[in-house]
């Protein structure tokens, strides 16, 4: 299992965990589609906007596309909260999610690339960002018998936290949660010719300034620092929730070619970008990807 630090338990604690407990409950008597339906439309609609969730949406919006009309901003609103709730529920209803992210189709000019570098035992970096959902890689790969690493943000409140990583597990494993240790297991696993997932699409004040969807924004580029270091072929990749709203297809992009970091995690950018335009309502607008600069 992986690692449970940063946790706080307690008697408040397990009383904010307890409406979590009841709506999982809840939406889990639904049948799957109809489940991920309904969240979607509670959260996006009634739950969501109290809470600043479509503030934070519309000025991301206003700042990358001053000129988009009310009525757009209205849907992406409604269509951002919905993906970010089908994704939180998605990693809560595992074997529901489970059924649906193994019958997706696998394609893209970095398929072939990708399977081959596995197979060889190359060490591999696989890039995506906060949009439709990324794990449905991580299920495909695991099926052909290839375990994706991943680190993650732990949750504060122990009672959530510890169904979530629970959760994750049973999706995709190895699982390290952010810190030093995480990251040192992380690179462990590459170095030893795995595969590693990375998100990189939020705001970091260490990160450099590159551009995204037209603005500059402070990016990581750790990715392409460690392809360089250890030689690892860096696979932008995706996703895509599907009109359904519960399949997806997964799109690898050919290898970012190894050049410097900043060169390559531009492309990072630009790629994600390029799926950002094609399906907006799929990227989390609600991280406030623009701060500090």
């Amino acid at each position: 299992m992986a690692g449970q630090q940063f946790e706080k338990g307690g008697v408040v604690n397990y009383l904010i965990d307890l409406p979590i407990r009841a709506l999982m409950w809840l939406f889990g008597l639904l049948p799957y589609r109809a489940s991920l339906s309904f969240a979607g439309w509670l959260m996006s609609r009634v739950i969501g906007p109290p809470f600043g969730t479509n503030s934070r949406i519309r000025a991301n919006l206003e700042h990358v596309w001053p000129d988009m009309q009310e009525a757009d901003k209205r849907r992406l609103c409604r269509e951002t909260g919905e993906n970010a709730t089908r994704l939180m529920l998605e990693s809560f209803r595992v074997p529901d999610f489970l059924d649906h992210a193994a019958r997706a189709e696998m394609q893209g000019a970095g398929k072939a690339a990708l399977l081959e570098a596995l197979e060889a035992g190359r060490p591999v970096i696989l890039v995506s960002g906060h949009f439709g959902n990324y794990q449905v890689l991580r299920v495909l790969l695991r099926l052909r018998g290839y375990p994706i690493a991943a680190i993650y943000r732990p949750m504060s409140n122990a009672f959530t936290n510890r169904r979530y990583i629970d959760n994750m597990d049973r999706i995709a494993a190895p699982n390290h949660s952010r810190g030093m240790a995480g990251t040192k297991a992380l690179l462990t696993h590459l170095k030893n010719g795995g595969a590693i997932l990375l998100l990189n699409d939020q705001a970091a004040g260490e990160g450099k300034v590159l551009r995204f969807l037209g603005k500059p924004a402070l990016t990581m580029t750790s990715a392409a620092e460690f392809a360089l270091k250890y030689d690892a072929l860096l696979f932008p990749f995706y996703g895509i929730r599907q009109p359904n709203g519960v399949d997806f297809e997964v799109e690898v992009e050919a290898p970012v070619p190894h050049s410097d970091p900043e060169t390559m995690t531009q492309a990072l950018n630009d790629s994600l970008e390029a799926r950002v335009l094609a399906h907006p309502g799929q990227w989390f607008w609600m991280h406030r990807r623009w701060k500090g600069l």
